[in-house]
């Protein structure tokens, strides 16, 4: 049995990777930039404002629930969604440490 691609990767590497797949949806970073202006958001009010639907923005907010960056609190039969602001830095300081550590000695 040969090796899976994501172990001869470093675990920065494999999480980056998670990270940008699931960020590379236009359609997901509209929906972070909306939750992220909004003091709650509902499931609805997301469709109302991307013009996607309702059964194609859950399957966004289901990605980004995959990496913990958005979470959900039901209220009654409603989930209420928000950034989770702590994995947001844990995201932006993974994403700036790869960066930080490039160097810009490219032709």
């Amino acid at each position: 049995m040969g090796v899976t691609k994501t172990q001869i990767f470093n675990t920065k590497q494999n999480e980056l990777a998670i990270l940008f797949k699931v960020l590379s949806n236009p359609a997901r970073i509209a929906i972070l930039q909306y939750i992220s202006q909004q003091d709650s958001c509902i499931c609805n009010d997301i469709v109302d404002e991307i013009g996607l639907a309702q059964p194609t923005i859950s399957q966004h907010l289901k990605e980004l629930k995959s990496i913990n960056l958005i979470k959900g609190e039901i209220e009654g039969k409603k989930v209420c969604y928000c950034i989770d602001l702590e994995r947001w830095a844990e995201i932006q300081s993974l994403v700036n440490s790869f960066f930080n550590t490039t160097k810009n000695n490219c032709c």
